[in-house]
């Protein structure tokens, strides 16, 4: 029966592009267990007015039995034409939760309150929100990562129990959504040593830290500590001061170094090196089958290298193109 059912939502689900909006087809609401208690309640209460005709007993059957209608308007009410779009999904690694972060947009002049998300291997639910009129509201969901690559959202329940928790209120919601999932950081060796490194010719495009070798604008992931401030109020925009250091060593982060025949171990060795090449500020490359990435250094590099760490071979895709 379980089965049957997530099979007939899947149906009435089907993948779509941020933003979803909840309309009234598509949520579904039912009383929650207190509600059951609750008209169950009210009923023997009728039952008993009807017995000795008591017209008190009558009237609080009959005052409950509104109260609960008017909290099933409100809890349907508090959904309706709610949108969901994503948020920015940060990496993770292998043995980490995935984060999905996703966006509450209310278009109405109303608030909505106590708003939840969660997904069908979640063993419980996440924390509620509350959205604003005319606002959105920042939400997520997590889901443990175990294995690297692509990993695409599940399908995710948005639901309230708004305002008694007599009622609940749903709807499934299934994004084009993914998470990247690097490769566990592990292994037994230390960083191979470095050897010198050619081309000096061309030295100024080579990264080093002793000799000034221009500017250049900022991109995401640059040290804070190469921005170029004075030139800012001038040229309206960041610039990185770069410089040139042509006896730098190059540090080749080779698969055949790392002394493992499986690939997932190896993959892990390599992902520990790039992470402390990262942190020394070395000049490193990476080299796997049929993939070479040049020396570099800075955020970008590091995320570059991971990335193609992460889809080297794996399930959604394996890396492509040599840099």
């Amino acid at each position: 029966m379980r089965r049957r059912g997530e099979a007939w939502v899947d149906r009435r689900t089907p993948l779509r592009t941020a933003p979803v909006r909840l309309d009234r087809r598509r949520l579904y609401i039912l009383p929650t267990r207190g509600g059951f208690y609750f008209g169950a309640l009210v009923f023997v209460m009728l039952m008993g007015a009807m017995n000795y005709s008591n017209s008190l007993a009558f009237s609080l059957a009959f005052l409950l039995a509104g109260i609960g209608l008017v909290c099933m308007h409100h809890t349907h009410r508090n959904l309706v034409n709610l949108a969901v779009k994503a948020g920015r999904q940060a990496p993770v690694f292998v043995g980490e939760d995935i984060c999905f972060r996703l966006v509450l947009v209310n278009p109405s002049n109303t608030h909505r309150f106590a708003v939840c998300l969660n997904h069908g291997d979640a063993e419980h639910d996440e924390p509620t929100v509350d959205v604003p009129a005319s606002g959105e509201a920042l939400t997520q969901t997590h889901m443990p990562a175990p294995k690297r690559g692509l990993v695409r959202a599940p399908r995710i329940r948005v639901h309230t129990q708004f305002p008694m928790g007599l009622f609940r209120a749903w709807s499934w919601v299934k994004m084009d959504l993914d998470c990247l999932v690097y490769p566990k950081p592990a292994g037994r060796f230390t960083l191979p040593p470095a050897t010198p490194g050619g081309n000096y010719g061309n030295a100024e495009m080579r990264a080093g830290r002793e000799d000034f070798a221009g500017m250049r604008k900022y991109e995401r992931g640059d040290p804070p500590r190469l921005i170029h401030w004075k030139a800012y109020p001038r040229t309206g925009q960041l610039m990185i001061k770069q410089f040139a250091d042509p006896r730098e060593n190059e540090l080749w982060l080779d698969w055949t170094l790392t002394g493992e025949r499986e690939q997932e171990a190896a993959l892990s060795q390599l992902t520990r090196w790039v992470l402390e090449a990262d942190r020394l500020a070395l000049n490193y490359g990476l080299r796997l089958p049929m993939l070479e990435i040049a020396p570099g250094t800075g955020g970008g590099h590091r995320e570059h290298c991971l990335r193609e760490l992460a889809l080297y071979n794996a399930d959604t895709g394996a890396a492509n193109g040599n840099v």
